[in-house]
Order: structure tokens, then sequence, then C-alpha cells
């Protein structure tokens, strides 16, 4: 394969042209570094390189103007409208930045393609006019219409005073630049007589390229060499030539030169494979497959080509590593390096001006990979402040807080992060310069190991400085959120651009880097629709009929750009694998290309079709076994001992490795900050609040005017309550407040069914609160003892009957305390676990002689189901409503309850039975 720079250099060196003197004109920089390679290769003597300049910088060379950067494109504009902007009507800098945008880029067309900008404008203005009074009857337009209608009309007055105002300073945007540029032709030609100019690889041309290039050519002065195959020049509907078979139809140069470019590389056997992968990281994953079918000489003659090029750091990590030299021609954005977050979580941290921090957002801050080494990674002291935040339900942090929480120790780094910035964008900027010096001195210390993380800091350090600069010179940046906003526009537009040996190995590189070069083989991924080519967006002030009345480009024109691109990559190419995600998801309607459709339909090369999905292994859940070690039989024998708990036996229930985790290992559950009250801290409150109301009336029977007395006091006692378990919680507003007055209802409907009872003349004594009870169960075929331990709620009389109570504060019904075979107490959790509970409580309080009774009831009362009373526990001698239900628990109930009960403590102790999970 001769690639096209091989035949220019060739028809140069046929024309007898001396190379030395000539100046090469390149769609891109990256395309002249392939050139002076292929000069040095083609060359049998030594001699200079001649200059070879992108089409940007050689207009840049023929304006006398520089290019203004994007950014500060925006606040010359900004000042521009503030000039022509009445005071009352002026909006902020972040606001008009917003929608500037959009004007300067439509500015930027104008300019390019040579359209007198009143034409432009005075037809803008006079279309909003006609549409308002077509739409509207009111003769007296609202404010809201004229200033509309006074923006439209602004336009032309925004234009012309910012390239005034641009031109004073040798400034211009691209557009101007252009413009001028063709102002200065006849000047510059003037000046340099000698000069030749070889412009090559171009296609798509604004009208001041045109312009420039056809009066070089008319002069004598360039050549140009198109790259091009007839098969899309001779073909009127085919993308691919549409700008070029247009230049051939109205340049006076090409009616009387002949168009020689033409070639037919095209029809050439190709084998082209199409692929869909689901999902882009699916995609990558495939381009790593594909490389390691490829030998060493066939990698350097290969580019991997991203439509999407987000995916590069995917693919940098999905490269095999069997593949040697890798040369990136794109630039890795800066928005996607790890320190990115970093700054984005600190400014987002002080947008709001104020010196206090949600937790988490500060957590973030404190656990970022770049803050913690300067916390000299002392990974115990942030989990202790960690844990005391958790634990103290602390939402909002300050400095001070922060400083107390660490004992006073970092105090630099902490100010730095956390200190009052007072919605100042400079006092911003000073903090993160000072925090990047902190990162720099720590990553110093090992350079080596930290070059890529001191690059990024570098760069970060760049960017700070651009928007310093910028504002210093101009100080429209007024608040932290207008520093953030440009801080986000600037980190889109940032690469972070690799170093390497550009000719060696493996190429990867974007769609525009692709120009004016070849390859033999090709990986191009994401070939959808929206990506390749992007499709139909109209970001624009100008409607798209005004632009196709004035031949500015449109989306169709910029469709058949990158069908270009495409086609022209197939050209040369041998070997192409076109890759496409056939996911849908919210960006991507998972369509494979038109150019995909297109090869299909012409018939020219026979395209293999496929569909891979990954190769995703069926996982099935083992369940964890684990055997019961003499460490294990010792840890249950000291549980024994201490006592086992009701809800610990009914946790061995749900799931043995529960219990294995918590009981054995000790392995506590995860405790988050409760932003909102916790179903078990309302518990809690509820029972605590209870007991504090009703213990003064321990041993009495209580009387109405006794319950009467408690309502007054429930306010203070579930805030009091809130204060111990909720600590520093807050439940002064909105859903906290919410549940904090549920609490408060739970408890004065728990009094006021007690009052209905006394009311109907039932007779009730309170005999203990929170009752803790510690009883040993005799166990014969154990050579331990083996305890139960537990804290009933209220023990009552109740007309004589004494009653063990479970409050419980979600909703549990009748069927939940019922049981008809005594050994489903142990198989089933979710049905049975609140008798198991109350029936231990009643074996415990059994064993304690002198609250033995023969009147016995256990049961629940549910504070969301309050209407159904006192829950009783009931044997049911058969399933159904028909059921003969004994509540009492009698001598024989505890009895069978007690043989269920020591059959499974005799299974935990056994160690031939092991842990086995259950499935949850």
């Amino acid at each position: 394969m001769t690639s096209f720079i091989e035949d220019v250099i060739a028809d140069l060196n046929h024309k007898g042209l001396n190379i030395p003197q000539l100046t090469f004109v390149l769609p891109s920089r990256r395309a002249g570094v392939f050139l002076k390679h292929q000069l040095s290769k083609h060359s049998t003597q030594t001699f200079f390189a001649p200059e070879i300049v992108s089409i940007e910088e050689f207009v840049e060379t023929l304006s006398d103007l520089q290019y203004i950067t994007n950014t500060e494109l925006i606040f010359e504009f900004y000042e521009v409208y503030l000039k022509l902007t009445d005071k009352e009507n002026q909006e902020s800098f972040d606001e008009v930045s917003k929608w500037a945008q959009m004007l300067i880029q439509d500015f930027n067309e104008i300019d390019r393609y040579l359209i007198p900008p009143a034409k432009i404008f005075d037809y803008l203005s006079a279309i909003k006019e006609i549409e308002h009074h077509h739409w509207s009857l009111d003769e007296n337009p609202s404010t809201f219409v004229k200033n509309y209608l006074l923006f439209w009309n602004q336009l032309k007055h925004y234009y012309n005073t910012l390239q005034t105002q641009l031109l004073e300073q040798n400034k211009g945007y691209q557009g101007l630049v252009y413009r001028k540029a063709v102002d200065n032709l006849e000047q510059f030609t003037s000046a340099h007589p000698n000069n030749k100019y070889i412009f090559m690889g171009f296609n798509a041309l604004n009208k001041a390229e045109e312009t420039i290039i056809q009066e070089l050519l008319k002069q004598g002065l360039a050549h140009i060499y198109w790259d091009i195959d007839e098969t899309f020049i001779k073909n009127p509907e085919h993308d691919a030539g549409l700008f070029i078979r247009q230049h051939k139809a109205t340049w006076p140069y090409l009616k009387q030169h002949p168009f020689n470019w033409l070639h037919h590389h095209y029809t050439k056997p190709k084998n082209i494979k199409v692929t869909g992968v689901p999902k882009n990281v699916s995609q990558i994953k495939y381009i790593g497959e594909l490389l390691l079918q490829l030998d060493s000489e066939s990698l350097k003659k290969t580019a991997i080509v991203l439509g999407n090029e987000e995916l590069l750091l995917p693919l940098l990590n999905s490269i095999p590593k069997s593949i040697g030299a890798v040369n990136i021609t794109m630039g890795l954005p800066l928005k996607s390096v790890p320190l990115v977050a970093l700054f984005d979580q600190l400014l987002k941290l002080h947008i709001k001006g104020g010196d206090n921090f949600y937790y988490k957002d500060a957590l973030a801050v404190l656990s970022n990979q770049f803050v913690r080494p300067l916390l000299n990674n002392a990974k115990i002291k942030v989990a202790n402040v960690i844990s005391t935040i958790e634990e103290n339900n602390i939402i909002y942090l300050n400095l001070d807080k922060l400083t107390t929480l660490f004992q006073g120790e970092y105090q630099t780094l902490l100010s730095l992060l956390f200190g009052p910035w007072k919605d100042n964008p400079n006092t911003a900027l000073e903090n993160c310069f000072k925090l990047i010096s902190l990162l720099k001195s720590y990553l110093d210390q090992d350079k080596p190991s930290n070059m890529l993380a001191l690059e990024y800091l570098y760069r970060f350090n760049a960017l700070f400085n651009e928007l310093s600069l910028l504002n210093s010179q101009h100080k429209h940046i007024k608040t932290i959120a207008t520093l953030y906003s440009f801080y986000k526009e600037l980190l889109s537009t940032e690469t972070l651009d690799f170093q390497g040996e550009p000719l060696e190995g493996l190429q990867i590189m974007g769609m525009l880097e692709t120009r004016a070069l070849d390859f033999e083989s090709l990986i191009i991924a994401s070939v959808n629709e929206g990506i390749l080519p992007a499709g139909k967006s109209h970001n624009s002030f100008i409607p798209y009929d005004v632009k196709l009345e004035n031949k500015l480009p449109t989306y169709k024109e910029k469709d058949a750009v990158y069908t270009y691109h495409f086609y022209r990559l197939l050209q040369r190419a041998t070997n192409a694998h076109i890759l496409y995600n056939t996911e849908t998801d919210a960006l991507n309607s998972g369509e494979k290309s038109r150019f995909i459709t297109q090869l299909e339909i012409e018939g020219i090369h026979p395209i293999q079709h496929k569909v891979v999905t990954p190769k995703v292994p069926k996982i099935t859940k083992q369940l964890k076994t684990i055997k019961k070690t003499d460490a294990v039989l010792e840890q249950i024998k000291r549980l024994s001992n201490a006592g086992f708990s009701p809800s610990s036996l009914t946790n061995y229930i749900r799931n043995p490795m529960d219990f294995y985790t918590q009981k054995i290992l000790g392995v506590k559950t995860y405790e988050d900050v409760e932003e909102s009250i916790a179903a078990n801290t309302l518990g809690t409150v509820i029972h605590n609040t209870l007991e504090g109301l009703y213990k003064p009336h321990i041993g009495e029977f209580l009387k109405p005017e006794d319950l009467e007395g408690m309502k007054p006091k429930i306010d203070t006692w579930v805030k009091k309550h809130f204060k111990e378990t909720y600590k520093e919680g807050d439940i002064s507003t909105g859903k906290n407040l919410i549940i904090f007055e549920v609490a408060k209802r739970y408890v004065w409907n728990t009094i006021n069914l007690e009052l209905n009872e006394l009311r109907l003349g039932n007779e009730i004594k309170i005999i203990a609160l929170e009752k803790g009870f510690r009883a040993l169960l005799e166990i014969s075929e154990l050579d331990f003892p083996v305890y139960l331990t537990g804290k009933v709620d209220r023990i009552d009389q109740y007309n004589g009957i004494t009653r063990i109570i479970d409050y419980k504060s979600g909703k549990v019904d009748q069927s939940k305390v019922e049981v008809v075979e005594w050994e489903d107490l142990t198989t089933d959790y979710d049905k049975y676990s609140k008798s198991f509970q109350v029936l231990t409580y009643a074996l415990m309080m059994d064993s304690v002689p002198e609250m033995k009774t023969e009147n016995l009831e256990a049961g629940i009362i549910s504070f969301k189901n309050l209407n159904a009373g006192f829950l009783k526990f009931a044997k049911k001698d058969k399933p159904g409503a028909y059921a003969k239900k004994d509540q009492l628990i009698t001598s024989e109930t505890l009895e069978n309850f007690s043989e269920v009960l020591k059959n499974l403590i005799l299974e935990i102790c056994n160690p031939d039975i092991d842990f086995i999970e259950k499935e949850v």
C-alpha cells in the first residue's frame, strides 16, 4: 500500500520542485509528523526540512492576529455586553456566559464563510419582529417581549464592538482571524512572491479557506492535492465526495486545470468485518481480543480509531500486555483524570458559601485518594473521626468541629479544605494553589512513582493560573458558583497530551486525527448513529432556513465531513474491523451507523456482519459453610455462659451465617449516619419514653388520673430520649420533625388504649418495666452450663392474669403470635420469630420462683396496630380460622417450648453440624 503522503512526495519529485523551499499546509499538525518521516525515507541526501504548518497556523500568519482562547473570549464578550446594556437590564456574568458561547460560535461561522454581517443580523431582527406581530395582537408589547426583540436588534452591535475590541489588541477568534487573513491576502502574496505552498488532504473548506487557496493557485504560488476516490466523486449521492464535487464544479482554477487527483483504491479487495457489541466497555474488551490476533509487524500498520473519544482510558486499561509500542495521538481529556474529583468536591463543598458542610461532602473530601496521604495515612484516626460522626449522627460539620474531632492535628490542611471561603473566588483560588503546593511537596518525596500524579497536578495548577489571570484582568467572576462553572468549562476543553514516538507501533487516535493518514489495518469503534455521524443538532441562534439562504453549514454538511473521514480511511486499508454498540441506553439508540448500512447496500465489498456478546459465566451463589473448629466451640461455650438472647437465637433461625459473623466473630452491623431517624431509633425512643412515664407506678394499680397525668410529660420525655439516642441529629425540621411527632402520637395512643381499658372496668397493675432475666437452661447432653438472657419491656397484671408484653414499633398482626406445630418455631423466622421471643421471656420468668404463676399470658403490643390491642400468644390445635386457641401459657406449653429450645441450642453446640448459610 502506498499512502497518500507518499503519492504526494512522488509527484513533487516528478515535478522537480525543491522540497526544502516549500511550505506544506495540512489539515492537522499530526499529519506533519508523518510527512516529515516520509520525506526522510524518500530522500537520497541530507536537506533542511521544509516548513510544515496546519491550516489554522497558516491563516494566523496571513492575518497578523493571534488566536484568543475560548475562555478569554467569553470575558471579552461580557465587557462588550456591559457596554451595550443598560445597568437595570444587565445579567450576571454567569448567566451571559451560558448563551454567549453559542452566539460567538455564530459570529465564527459568519466570518469564516465571509457573510456580510449586516445581511444576517438585519434579517434575523426582521424575522423576530414579523413573528411577534404575527403571533401577538397586543399593540403595546410587554417588557419581556421588548427585551426579547432588543436582544435580536443588539446582535450586530455585539458583533461590531467585539471585533473592534479584539482588533485593538491584535487578537481574534477563529472566524475573525480567517476574515482578516482574506483581507490581507493581496498584501501577503506581494510580500512573498517566491514562496510555494502545497495544500494536501483537504475536503470541507469554509469560504475564507477556499478564497485563500484559490487566490494562491491562481497566482501560481500553490499546488493542491486532493485525496478522493473516483467512486465517491462519480456518485452524486455519496456524501464522502460532497465537498470535493462542489469545489470541482465551482472553482475557476479547477475548470481551467485538470483535476488530477482521482484514484481507484477504494474498489480494491478489502476484508471488512462489522461487529455489534453490547455496551462500550465490551467494545473495548473486544478490541483487546482483536489485538492479540495481530503479529508485531501488523501492529505497526494498525490504527485504533475511537468514534467516542471518552473510551480512551478504558482502552488503555484493556490493551494486552504483550502489545509493545503504543502511540496515542489524541489527548486524554483532563476531566477524566482522578485528580478532577478532588477539586470538584472541594468547589462544590463551598459553593453555598456557608461555614457548615454536609457530612457526606466533607467525608468525600477527607477520603479522597490525594488528601489521605496528607493526613499521613492515619487510617485509624480518620476511621475514628468517621465513627464519631456516625455514632453521634452529626449531619453538618464545620472547621471547629473537625479540628476537635482530629484533636488539633492537621490544622493547616483542615483550614485549607474547610476554612470559611465566604463565597470569594479569590480565596477559593488561593486555597486551591496552597493545596496543590502541599500535594506537590508530598508527591516529590517519591518522584519516580508519582510522575503521572505530578503531571496531573501541573495541569491543574496551569488551569487555576489561567482562571486567576483572567479574573485579575476582567474581575467578572464574583462567586464560587461562577468560578466552578468556568472551571468546568475549561476542564471540558483541556487535554493531557501523551509523549511518545509518534511513528512507532500501534496508533490510537480520534477520527479528526486521521486526516491525510493511511493505515493498512483499522479498528474503528463506536460507529453508531449519533456518534459517527453526530446527526441532527442545531446549537445556533441562526435558523436553519437562514443558514441555507446564506450558504452556512448545517448538520448535513457536518455529517458529510465525517462521511469523508470514514470512507477516506477505508480507501487504502486492506483490513477493517468496524465495531458498534448494540445496547440501547439513555444517550445511545443502539443503532448502527448509516455508514455501515451504506457499506452493505453499495455492495462493492463483501461485509462480514456479526454480533458478539461477552462471555458471561453462570454465577451460582455458593452458600457458605463454616466448620465448628475448637476455637468456634470455645466461643459458643462463652456465649452459653454469657447467655443466649431471644434475638440471637431467632437470628440463628433466620440465617446461621449471621449468627456466626455477629456472635462468634463479633462483627458489628455497619451503622451509617442517620440523616432521617431509623426505625430502630424510633422504637428505642418510644420504649424508653414509656418506661420513663410508667416507672413511678411500678407495683401500683393504674388509675385514669395517673394516665392523664402522663400526657403533658410526653413531649419532654420524647425529646429527652431522642437527644440520648439520636444524639446530635436534628429533629426540628423536615422528615425528622414528622417522625418526632409520630413518636409522640404512638406514646399518646398507647396511653389512650390503657385509659379505655380502665374505663371499661378492667384492672391493670404494673409489676415490672424493662425487667432483665438470666435463667439457666438444663441440657443434660452438654457438659457446660447454658443460660438464657433477655429484657422484657413490661410485665403487668390484667384482671389477675400476669402478662408479658413486648413492644414492637413495626406492624404485627395476630397470626404472627400463633403456632400449630412446636417444631415450626425453629424453621420459619418470618412467621414464628415473635412467638419464639415471647415464649423465651415466659420460660425465663418461670425460672424465677417469686414470679412463677399459673395464670400467664405473653404477647405483643404493636404501635402500628394499636387498635388490635394486646396480641396474645396462642397454641392452635390445627391451622385455619376455626382452630381452638389456648392463650394461657401453662407448664405444658413451657415444657413443649423448652424441648424445641433445647434442640435448637444442641444444634448450635453440636461440633458435627456446620454453620450453613441460608438464602434470605
